[in-house]
């Protein structure tokens, strides 16, 4: 009597783990493919005599970060 020889390699192993991790990747990524993005901000006009500086939330979180 012959045994079968198995078809399980491991090429065939790591390429069904490879595939396995690709469609995870893609379930994961499709949801937030579909979400709404909130309108931006309504910006205030420049100033006249130029600058234009503002001390905005973002301003001040880097500053925060910078701390020591």
């Amino acid at each position: 009597m012959t045994q079968a020889k198995s078809k399980l390699s491991r090429r065939t192993l790591f390429t069904g783990a490879g595939a396995a991790g690709v469609a995870a990747a893609a379930v994961s990524l499709l949801p937030g493919a579909v979400r709404d993005t909130p309108p931006a901000p309504e910006l205030k006009p420049p100033p006249e005599r130029g600058g234009g500086y503002q001390l905005t939330e973002h301003v001040k979180r880097y500053y925060k970060s910078t701390l020591i």
